[in-house]
């Protein structure tokens, strides 16, 4: 029998261990799991600091990669606690976004995964990333790709998503970190790999989009949609171009 998360799901917040989020939470999780390997020089025997760290598991796993200090930030009371609670070795903190309690130069990563989407004043934040960065650190930032993510929506139109604010594309990610003074931005995409593209070619539809109208119809979920979410596994997505991708995920070096 499933043990319930102590958090509840939002709808925007995917937890593990919970069944019928496995897609979700190992979409994240695969980003995580990117910079682990990518930026692992940086974040072994560094500080890295993640902005919206939520239920805190991504923040532990930057801290198991070597970190010799990670500070989670994240809004939320309960999950700031949660977090606290079930990750003692990570210094997790209650904080507002809107100005980073770290110091300049501090940090020799910043992760900052599926939360800009729902910031209000992006750019002042984005400056302040820079800020905290030493020179030659990076900021990792993912957030869904808008012309995938939310198809027919443009550009600073509100998006369907009730909890975002704004959905960016890739020319628009670029365009913002550069603004806020980082002075190397590559913006690439995490993509569905081979089994959930055989899987969305044989039945017609895409993943994301079966799950939505089962959650939304009245039919329930089908078994074969049921089995393909409870087996996806972080090496069920790659990282490559911008184009096309489920999420952006940028890479920006702090001058």
């Amino acid at each position: 029998m499933a043990v319930p998360h102590p958090l509840p799901l939002t709808g925007e917040r995917t937890l593990p261990g919970v069944p019928g989020e496995e897609y979700w939470f190992a979409r994240h999780e695969a980003v995580y799991r990117w910079v682990e390997r990518e930026q692992g020089a940086r974040i072994r025997g560094g500080v890295v600091v993640e902005a919206g760290s939520g239920e805190g598991y991504g923040a532990e796993l930057l801290r198991e990669a070597g970190a010799r200090l990670v500070l989670a930030l994240e809004l939320d009371g309960p999950a700031a606690r949660h977090a606290a609670s079930a990750y003692p070795a990570v210094a997790t903190s209650r904080a507002n976004l809107a100005s980073l309690p770290v110091a300049d130069a501090a940090a020799d990563l910043l992760v900052c995964l599926q939360v800009v989407e729902h910031l209000w004043s992006l750019r002042p934040f984005l400056a302040d990333c820079a800020r905290v960065l030493r020179h030659g650190g990076v900021a990792v930032v993912s957030t869904p790709n808008r012309p995938v993510f939310s198809p027919g929506v443009g550009r600073g139109e509100r998006p369907t998503n009730p909890f975002h604010v704004e959905e960016l594309d890739a020319e628009q990610l670029d365009e913002r970190l550069r603004a806020a003074g980082f002075a190397d931005v590559e913006v690439l995409g995490l993509h569905h790999g081979e089994r959930i593209r055989s899987w969305e070619a044989q039945r017609g539809t895409g993943l994301v989009a079966a799950q939505v109208a089962a959650v939304t119809g009245s039919g329930g979920v089908p078994d074969d949609l049921a089995d393909m979410v409870s087996s996806v596994t972080v090496e069920d997505f790659v990282v490559g171009p911008a184009d096309g991708a489920q999420d952006l995920v940028a890479v920006a070096v702090a001058p």
